[in-house]
């Protein structure tokens, strides 16, 4: 009995040895730095379309998404649809779901929902944006 209990503990300690080998994956991601202009945006009409709540790549946007609007510029960063960005100012993961319109460089418009207020108290501001991009895409001309 004891020498099953033995070699059950040492197969436990072997498992666990192995798995901790597997957390410790390197992630094939980076978090980059860039400075951005930043302003907000609303899903109104007037603001945007007579769909509002369609952003460029046809995603739905409902308020109390985490999401953003990038220049066209960013987008050969690698700030294309659905990548993750950290800003500064703010907690959490937000997603690129919206392009903005071609006139605008180095620029993010954060999306507030139908708060017309909220997005007219947070203003232009420059802000530091992290985001996430592939390591391998680096390495690209």
């Amino acid at each position: 009995m004891k020498k099953r209990l033995s070699l059950l503990y040492l197969l436990a300690i072997l498992f666990s040895c192995s798995n901790k080998k597997a957390d410790k994956k390197e992630s094939p991601y980076v978090w980059k730095t860039i400075s951005v202009r930043a302003t907000a945006y609303n899903s109104l009409a007037y603001q945007t379309s007579n769909q509002p709540q369609i952003a460029a790549w046809g995603d739905s946007l409902k308020p109390g998404m985490k999401c953003i609007a990038v220049s066209k510029d960013l987008l050969q960063l690698g700030l294309d649809r659905n990548t993750e960005v950290k800003l500064e100012g703010f907690s959490g993961i937000f997603l690129v779901k919206d392009r903005m319109h071609s006139k605008w460089r180095n620029r993010i418009d954060i999306y507030m929902g139908v708060d017309v207020k909220k997005a007219l108290e947070y203003g232009v501001k420059n802000i530091d944006l992290q985001y996430k991009i592939l390591k391998d895409s680096l390495n690209t001309p």
